[in-house]
């Protein structure tokens, strides 16, 4: 009986930690928010170094910069080369998006 018990609440666990780990990733994908990226409009125009609000905001959207770039709004700032060089002044990582 103590070990189905045992075993009853290892099972239960582990479907907890895989419920997390997913709501995890949900919460994550739910923080995309392209109006952060405005911090760095006037860096990515012009050759003005960003900003370290542009560079903090720019990292917290680094997940989300693929999806980003299709956004109507902010797509074609991100997909203009000033972005990149602001990226790099960031040190994010500009992901090659297919």
């Amino acid at each position: 009986m103590e070990n189905s018990l045992r075993s009853c609440f290892t099972v239960a666990f582990m479907v907890l930690l895989l419920s997390a780990g997913q709501l995890q990733k949900t919460e994550a994908q739910s923080r995309c928010d392209s109006v952060q990226l405005s911090w760095c409009l006037q860096s990515i125009v012009s050759n003005i170094p960003p900003s370290q609000d542009c560079c903090r905001r720019l990292r917290g959207q680094q997940a989300c910069l693929c999806r980003e770039t299709r956004d109507p709004t902010f797509g074609g700032y991100l997909r203009h080369p000033g972005a990149r060089r602001v990226a790099t002044a960031c040190g994010v990582t500009f992901p090659r998006c297919d």
